[in-house]
């Protein structure tokens, strides 16, 4: 007798045995469930051309596995590392906003206080003399007054352009209004204080007169 055929005399006499041992009610339980299980997985194939069980359709007849208790604690511990690095993630942009936002209040104070030393170079140069202006004291000033400005401009403040425009409350700050048929509908015509911008933010308003 061959080799396959004495596998197949196996299989047939232990498939019998196990058949009588059902019938006689001395088959455990766990293997009459994982002899139901084999038979079935067994027909399942049968019905299939070429002698497969369909992909996903072997996981049904099997006991479902358990997770191990480390993959678990292995998961676990991905998901606390991955909140904590978001929390962390957000903490550090809600804390850059914050010192951007202090940084520029504490500029806009220190710009607020250096405007009025702004101011007075620009009214001690207007008073000058054309001869006055000649000198080596007056142009000294004007000197340190267009390296202020420029210091100041590339700080990011800016003086607000106001004469010839029309009046924004958002800008300007009328303290004086006059008819005046040659200038439009309110228009500004006169300046008495510059207003400036510190990164689009109003540092101080213009004092201005409007028409009309």
């Amino acid at each position: 007798m061959s080799e396959t055929n004495k596998v197949e005399e196996a299989i047939k006499a232990a498939k019998e045995q196990e058949e009588e041992a059902r019938k006689n009610g001395t088959l455990p339980e766990e293997e009459v469930e994982e002899t139901a299980e084999a038979q079935e997985t067994e027909d399942l194939a049968e019905e299939e051309p070429d002698g497969e069980v369909p992909e996903g359709r072997e996981g049904f007849f099997k006991n479902k596995k358990k997770k191990d208790k480390k993959d678990e604690l292995i998961e676990e511990l991905k998901d606390k590392v991955t909140r904590q690095m978001a929390e962390f993630e957000n903490f550090r942009k809600r804390t850059d906003k914050e010192k951007s936002q202090m940084f520029e209040i504490g500029a806009k104070d220190i710009i607020e206080k250096i405007l009025p030393v702004l101011d007075n170079f620009e009214r001690g140069l207007a008073t000058a003399t054309e001869e006055e202006k000649a000198t080596p004291f007056v142009e000294g000033m004007d000197k340190i007054y267009k390296q202020l400005v420029t210091t100041l401009e590339d700080a990011g403040v800016k003086e607000i352009d106001c004469l010839g425009k029309e009046f924004d409350p958002e800008l300007h700050n009328a303290v004086m209004h006059e008819e005046n048929e040659e200038a439009g509908e309110n228009i500004i015509t006169e300046v008495f204080q510059k207003g400036y911008t510190y990164k689009d933010t109003v540092v101080r308003h213009s004092m201005v007169k409007v028409a009309n």
